[in-house]
């Protein structure tokens, strides 16, 4: 709470940029933008939980007002001052306005809220926050050498099993950093952590009646705000600095910190909504209309933001560079990025501007910039999304390993794709494997381990009548639906996971880990657990002891990787390459468990890859795939050969956590049902795979 004495307040004109809250020596300049407001009033509260204002001031439209923009200065706010907007102008909802000046509105571009929005008390706050301020620096690791973990900041430690001091918040995630140091992942990519609106959902779960929230959170009203809840203290503007602590202790531990953004939409959804800020300050500029006034539903949530109306445009800038250059992350990922490039229309354009921008942007240039490249409205853009700086979410490489290790007949080509870095989406217009984002899991989806133990979703605690969420989930549940004590059934869902994981890792693009995977993390079935803020999406970190043999395994990939450059290569195979002296060498062969040529047009799926060495720092690397339920032979190229990986097995582990070694002594060598073998040879890096 602040104590302002109203009698102190004094008013003058305010500079016109840059729009928002900003506190200085000389006041504190309240800035807002809407062209078709005809009133402005600001509003101070003495405390988030008033419903009316102590000290209200309308905006003069000749002396406060400079084109577009509605400015004041005023002296004597204390910092942490709660404080909101009233406008007026046309209430003509078939004209695309809502204003109603009896509304008290949000800031657009607060640094901080306190309130809550369901009992009418969200407040923006003032914060006195220090602009200049740079930290811990910046790992700036290189896209192709990045490994993502996904992750929800609640989740992650909200279970009591986190030890936690302060769980669920940004402090617990911060005192988690080393775990995530050792696990060998580079970046953290946080599910939306900017304020959202409601987030009750005014339904309950079918256990124990407790009502569902939106607890995945993409329901953004305060994109320059971090989310209060989420913090160990939520007084004043304290989650913000707690935030900032947070990515320093990330960096310091090497890791980036990548923010899911979700500009597509807002949380004041379609005409039934709630009036919370953007709707009340410029409904026709911010929302996409048709010419009847109604919202256009891009994104299935209600509303679709204008994204490439200059003046959105310029707001979505404005808030990449804040948390960029203030908050200092990493990096964002794009919620249903394909309507950032919709135009005023609603249609696809072929060159959107604001992704132009945003690739182009001085501001953003170090920034990794990642698409979910699809809408709700149809669009599919996988493969073909922005300019160069773009990467994407490769939903293309989860189908496809799917249903390689499912046992799908005729999937091997598509498999041998994906694993090579998905050229047939990314060859082109300079682009590289590095603009492929490939996971086998995500939030939106089974977890690994449901992946291999459900084949169908169970979402019914979700109270939709089990509608919501994907029925295309290319799952195997190995005999039984949920859980097991079926020793072979557990033991073959292990496997599975395995292969998984290794695949992800020893694919080309930027492998992207789904948190809690490497301990073998359950949603009990339910692929859409937005709604689920309890033990459903909440780490259990009991598993991590549980299933330590996978964390090991994931973390031993994971250097795996690291230790192969080949994987990290910013060119895709050539099939035919030449040694410097022009000497010819296939760079990789895709061979039958024979050892001969591999027959793309087969049904059969078990096959195998070499990889030469010049391709990989002077180590043959070879792989065998048997994703059948029988025991497959393989005819290993003449060389000396050391299994590597296998995932039929409880592999050894060098000291250091990586994985050691078993000699080949048998030709051929037999690989087991749902396996996968990972072999190398470090001999004569001259050598070349046998010829049929």
């Amino acid at each position: 709470m602040s104590m302002i004495d109203t009698e102190k307040l004094t008013v003058r004109r305010g500079r016109p940029y840059p729009p928002g809250c900003v506190v200085s020596i000389d006041g504190t300049r309240f800035c807002v933008v809407s062209r078709h407001a005809t009133r402005v009033w600001l509003c101070l509260f003495a405390e988030a939980k008033d419903s009316h204002p102590l000290w209200e001031f309308e905006y003069d439209p000749v002396e406060h007002k400079l084109g577009d923009v509605w400015s004041i200065l005023v002296e004597h706010v204390p910092p942490g001052t709660c404080y909101m907007y009233r406008m007026d102008g046309p209430f003509a909802p078939d004209k695309g306005h809502w204003f109603q000046h009896q509304a008290y509105l949000l800031d657009p571009h607060a640094r901080a809220f306190a309130g809550d929005v369901h009992d009418g008390t969200l407040k923006s706050v003032t914060v006195p926050i220090d602009l200049d301020r740079h930290g811990v620096p910046a790992p700036r690791i290189p896209m192709g050498k990045s490994v993502i973990y996904e992750v929800h900041v609640r989740g992650f430690t909200r279970h009591e099993s986190s030890g936690a001091e302060h769980p669920g918040t940004y402090k617990a995630l911060a005192e988690r950093a080393q775990y995530l140091k050792d696990l060998g992942v580079t970046a953290v990519e946080l599910l939306p952590v900017q304020e959202m609106g409601e987030d009750r959902l005014g339904r309950c779960s079918i256990d124990g009646g407790a009502e569902l929230t939106n607890f995945w959170g993409y329901s953004s009203i305060g994109f320059f705000a971090p989310m209060a809840r989420y913090a160990a203290s939520g007084e004043g503007w304290d989650h913000v600095e707690e935030f900032r602590e947070m990515v320093d202790a990330l960096h310091d531990a090497g890791i980036e910190v990548i923010l899911d953004v979700v500009f597509n939409h807002t949380s004041e959804g379609n005409h039934l909504g709630p009036t919370l800020c953007f709707r009340g300050i410029d409904n026709a500029i911010y929302y996409l209309l048709d010419a009847e006034g109604n919202y256009m539903n891009y994104s299935g949530c209600g509303n679709t933001v204008n994204c490439n109306h200059p003046l959105v445009r310029d707001f979505i800038l404005d808030c990449l560079r804040y948390w960029v250059s203030v908050m200092r992350v990493d990096g964002f990922r794009f919620d249903l990025a394909s309507i950032l490039s919709r135009d005023e229309e609603g249609r696809l354009m072929h060159d959107p501007p604001l992704i132009r921008r945003i690739a182009e942007d001085p501001v953003l240039r170090d920034t990794k910039l990642i698409a979910e490249a699809w809408d709700a409205g149809g669009a599919y853009q996988v493969g073909s999304f922005g300019v160069h700086r773009w990467a994407e979410w490769n939903g293309r490489y989860r189908d496809d390993v799917r249903r390689y290790w499912r046992g799908d007949p005729g999937t091997r080509a598509d498999f041998a794709t994906r694993l090579s870095g998905s050229a047939d989406l990314y060859q082109h217009n300079g682009r590289t494997p590095h603009h492929g984002v490939n996971f086998v899991t995500c939030h939106d989806g089974f977890t690994l381990r449901d992946l291999v133990s459900y084949e169908h979703k169970h979402n019914w605690r979700n109270g939709e009548g089990n509608r919501d969420g994907g029925d295309h989930n290319f799952s195997f549940n190995c005999g039984v639906e949920g859980e097991s004590n079926d020793p072979e059934i557990v033991a073959l869902r292990l496997r599975l996971q395995k292969n998984f994981i290794a695949t992800l890792f020893i694919s080309l693009g930027v492998p992207m880990l789904l948190g809690g995977d490497e301990f073998s993390r359950t949603q009990q079935g339910n692929n859409n657990a937005y709604c689920q803020d309890n033990e459903i999406s909440w780490f259990d970190w009991g598993m991590a002891e549980e299933y330590a043999g996978l964390l090991r395994f994931t973390r031993a990939m994971i250097q795996f990787r690291r230790d192969n450059p080949v994987f990290e290569r910013e060119t895709f195979f050539r099939g035919t390459a030449h040694t410097p002296e022009g000497e010819a060498y296939e760079d990789i062969r895709w061979l039958s468990p024979r050892g001969k040529s591999l027959d793309w047009g087969s049904p059969r799926t078990p096959m195998a890859c070499w990889i030469h060495a010049r391709e990989n720092a002077g180590c043959h690397l070879y792989f065998a795939f048997n994703n059948t339920h029988t025991t497959v032979a393989f005819r290993l190229p003449e060389r000396t050969w050391r299994i590597r990986v296998r995932t039929d097995l409880e592999m050894d582990f060098e000291p250091t956590g990586a994985f050691g070694w078993e000699a080949v002594t048998e030709q051929p060598l037999a690989v087991p049902p749902r396996t996968l073998m990972i072999l190398d040879s470090l001999e004569d890096p001259t050598g070349t795979p046998e010829r049929s």
